[in-house]
């Protein structure tokens, strides 16, 4: 059988079956020939099971289910049953825009590229003239450039995968998987193409504001930060500065999230303790941003975190 281009790995768990159907019909409607495309869905233990429901799509589907272990299990089931030349992780929630993928799908198509790194939207986007930007590695745009920690934003090689995988059981697992990807990634494509469409629902993982959930989500952020941090040290030095560079910017979004989320000064104190034990504060003088680099100057002080205490959230709030 012919080697799929890309192989599209869907997560589902307890998601309205019509979302469901959007995404797989988003794939669908893509510029690949049925032997080129790779459809798998993996259902995390769902409370109903919708295999009767997809039966329209079993040509043009592999429908796995698995006990409930979240979506780090899930996606990594699906890499070890896809077989095309190129991967492409899809919430189930969320779908794919037909026009700018496709000139994603073009660019692989034609350039072969490691990765293709593409834009989000939340609405539907107009039709514009695209611009792609190409870089001799993963680690050079790291160096110079913020990156996105979803993972559902890159087309990717699956061969550069080696032995990466998702960390179970944790929140941001993603933060932990895509600068590693970014990594062992050589040439890359950057295009403006709006190629995602994210749908926010009110109770998604990302907006369930469950206070256990909440703490659990800062203490798994800090946990990566650590990780991210102990690997970027054995790396070289090129690699080594590319991921130092993503762990100061997660550090940053960790203690503006204490302060957001928290409001307490107590906890965000014990907090920048912790940090400072493990190396990872104060943050490093760097201008990568001018956002970073006056959060930097405020967090670094007693009296710039009580401004970022009293300032932050009302501007979350306003937002």
């Amino acid at each position: 059988m012919k080697t799929p281009l890309i192989s599209f790995i869907i997560s589902d768990y307890d998601l309205p079956i019509d979302m469901l159907r959007e995404c797989i019909e988003s794939i669908l409607a893509l510029s690949l020939d049925p032997s080129e495309r790779e459809i798998i869905v993996v259902d995390d233990g769902s409370k109903n099971i919708f295999a009767n429901e997809l039966s329209k799509y079993e040509r043009d589907i592999i429908y796995i289910r698995q006990s409930h272990q979240g979506l780090s299990s899930a996606r990594n089931n699906g890499i070890q049953m896809a077989k095309g030349e190129y991967l492409q992780f899809v919430d189930g929630d969320d779908k794919l825009v037909t026009s700018p993928y496709n000139h994603c799908v073009d660019v692989i198509r034609q350039k072969k590229s490691d990765m293709t790194v593409f834009d989000f939207t939340k609405k539907k986007p107009e039709y514009h003239q695209y611009s792609d930007t190409f870089f001799h590695s993963g680690s050079y745009y790291m160096r110079h450039n913020n990156i996105r920690g979803t993972a559902c934003g890159y087309i990717f090689k699956k061969s550069i995968l080696g032995n990466l995988r998702f960390t179970t059981g944790i929140y941001h697992e993603d933060e932990e998987f895509t600068p590693q990807l970014l990594l062992r990634s050589g040439n890359i494509c950057v295009t403006n193409a709006k190629a995602y469409f994210y749908r926010e629902r009110p109770n998604s993982i990302i907006t369930d504001n469950n206070i256990r959930n909440r703490i659990k989500r800062l203490s798994d952020l800090k946990n990566v930060i650590i990780r991210l941090s102990i690997v970027a040290d054995r790396l070289p030095t090129d690699d080594k500065s590319a991921l130092q560079r993503r762990v100061a910017q997660l550090t940053m979004d960790y203690i503006y999230r204490i302060i957001t989320q928290t409001k307490s000064r107590n906890y965000l104190t014990h907090k920048i303790e912790e940090l400072r034990k493990e190396g990872l504060y104060p943050l490093p003088e760097k201008d990568y941003t001018a956002k970073y680099s006056w959060f930097r100057r405020l967090s670094n002080s007693q009296t710039g975190q009580n401004i970022l205490l009293r300032l932050l959230p009302l501007l979350k709030e306003e937002r």
